[in-house]
C-alpha cells in the first residue's frame, strides 16, 4: 500500500470519527436538555411563586385536607406517587368528600384529573360545614367530572366542566381517554364564577343574580335553602363510586 495513501486514509478515518462523536454528544446534551424543561407536579415555578400561587398539595401528605365534617377522621384519600387518590373500593380510611381547611372567596385555581371508564367525582365550591348539612352538596355548587362512558353522560348539563345541573357546556369538550390527565380551571370573583376544562370556558354563573336564585327555586336543589347561597366557602373533592385522582392542584387569590 502506498504509504501516502496509507496516512491520508487514517486521517480521514479520525476526522469522521469525532464527527460523529460530536453529532452523538450533542443529540445527548439536547436530550438532557430537554428532559429538564419537563415540568413536574406539584411544584410551582418561580414565576407562579411570584404571581401569588400557592400549592393545595404537596404531592406527598393530605395536609391543608381534611374528611368533610370531621376534622379528626383519617380519609380513604391518600397521596400515593405525588398523586392526591381516592378509591372507594380498595382504599383504607373513612369515606367522604375531602375539604380545603381554608376558606376562599376569590381565586383562581387550577387542577389536573382523571378517572376510570364510566367514572364519576366533581369538585364543590363555597361549602360550608355543620351538623346541619349532611353532604357538601348540600350547600356547594359543583364543577362535574364525568368520563363519557357513564350513562348521566347522555344529560348535557351532567357532563365534565359543567356547573352541575345548571347548563350544558359553553363549549362543546371532550375529556381526555380514559387514564390521561385532564385539566381544569375555577375563576371566582365577587361570586362571578367561570369553569375551564381542557382549556376552553365550559360554564359560567352569577351567585348573586336573581337568574342563579330562580335556577335554584325552580331545581332538584329548591329543597336546601343554603345550596349556591354564598360567596364564600371550602373547597371540596368528591368521593363517590369510582376512582379519582388529582395532582397540581394550585390556587391564587385574587
Amino acid at each position: 500500500m502506498n504509504r501516502k495513501f496509507y496516512f491520508l486514509s487514517v486521517f480521514f478515518l479520525v476526522v469522521a470519527s469525532c464527527k460523529n462523536d460530536k453529532k452523538t454528544m450533542n443529540n445527548s446534551d439536547t436530550e438532557v436538555i430537554e428532559e429538564s424543561n419537563i415540568m413536574l407536579p406539584n411544584i410551582l415555578t418561580d414565576e407562579e411563586k411570584s404571581e401569588g400561587w400557592s400549592l393545595l398539595f404537596d404531592g406527598e401528605t393530605t395536609e391543608g385536607w381534611h374528611l368533610y365534617n370531621d376534622v379528626d377522621a383519617k380519609p380513604i384519600w391518600a397521596a400515593i406517587d405525588g398523586i392526591l387518590t381516592c378509591d372507594p373500593l380498595n382504599g383504607n380510611g373513612e369515606h367522604g368528600d375531602l375539604v380545603s381547611d381554608q376558606s376562599y372567596e376569590n381565586y383562581d385555581f387550577t387542577f389536573e384529573w382523571k378517572m376510570t371508564e364510566s367514572g364519576n367525582s366533581g369538585v364543590f365550591v363555597n361549602v360550608h360545614e355543620n351538623e346541619e348539612f349532611e353532604e357538601a352538596w348540600f350547600t356547594g355548587p359543583e364543577y362535574q367530572l364525568l368520563d363519557a362512558s357513564n350513562k348521566d353522560f347522555s344529560i348535557e348539563e351532567k357532563r365534565s366542566g359543567c356547573l352541575y345541573g345548571y347548563a350544558p357546556q359553553l363549549t362543546p369538550t371532550p375529556t381526555k381517554a380514559v387514564g390521561e390527565w385532564n385539566t381544569a380551571r375555577i375563576i371566582q370573583e365577587n361570586g362571578k364564577i367561570e369553569f375551564y376544562l381542557n382549556g376552553n370556558l365550559t360554564a359560567k354563573a352569577d351567585f348573586n343574580s336573581q337568574e342563579w336564585k330562580d335556577y335554584v327555586a325552580n331545581s332538584g336543589f329548591k329543597n336546601f335553602p343554603h345550596f349556591g347561597a354564598s360567596t364564600k366557602g371550602h373547597i371540596t373533592l368528591q368521593e363517590w363510586t369510582s376512582p379519582v385522582w388529582f395532582r397540581n392542584l394550585k390556587i391564587k387569590e385574587l
